[in-house]
């Protein structure tokens, strides 16, 4: 941990204000991207990187400092994410379609560039896609999206996750190798 993030820390521990509107002034972008990237929804995404904000503060006493100050904040806007999956009771999604599918209009999206138009929304090719994506278990979609878009390295994914990297890297590659072959399938179905 930096000596500015542990004099932050302790700031924030005492309940400073100002020390606190500064973590979320750092934060908050990417907190709503990556929010944004699991639920796909700019409203929910703003919502739930709210409730990360408040759960941070709520925290922030019990933090030991075992990991970074990002990384913990980061495994608090996974979790949350998860729980606004589960409580809407929506399937299961991934935003890595635009770089498996090599559409750059969709990878730009999701980096945090500009929206697709609607006509690139309402493709049946992306529809089809994105059920199939919804086909991994959470754990590997998790460590999938942790890994090629938010380029978190195995280790920090692991802290994240609260898993072993040997783990991580066994999500990764299944999640990569089902994603590929439903994918496969699904252009080659739309081929002929």
């Amino acid at each position: 941990m930096s000596t500015n993030e542990s004099n932050l820390l302790a700031l924030l521990k005492q309940g400073n204000k100002i020390a606190f509107e500064q973590l979320v002034a750092t934060h908050r972008t990417q907190v709503v991207q990556t929010c944004f990237r699991f639920l796909l929804d700019q409203a929910d995404a703003e919502d739930v990187s709210q409730e990360v904000f408040i759960e941070v503060y709520q925290s922030i006493k019990a933090f030991k400092g075992q990991s970074k100050l990002s990384t913990w904040i980061y495994r608090i806007a996974v979790t949350k994410c998860l729980d606004e999956i589960k409580k809407r009771n929506r399937q299961k999604r991934i935003s890595s379609v635009g770089k498996l599918l090599h559409l750059e209009d969709i990878a730009n999206w999701l980096g945090g560039g500009t929206r697709p138009d609607k006509a690139m929304e309402e493709n049946e090719t992306l529809q089809l896609v994105l059920e199939a994506l919804n086909t991994l278990p959470d754990n590997q979609r998790i460590a999938f999206t942790l890994s090629k878009i938010e380029s978190y390295t195995n280790s920090e994914i692991a802290e994240i996750m609260n898993t072993t990297t040997v783990a991580v890297e066994s999500l990764i590659y299944r999640g990569k190798k089902q994603t590929g072959e439903v994918i496969k399938r699904i252009l080659k179905k739309n081929n002929e």
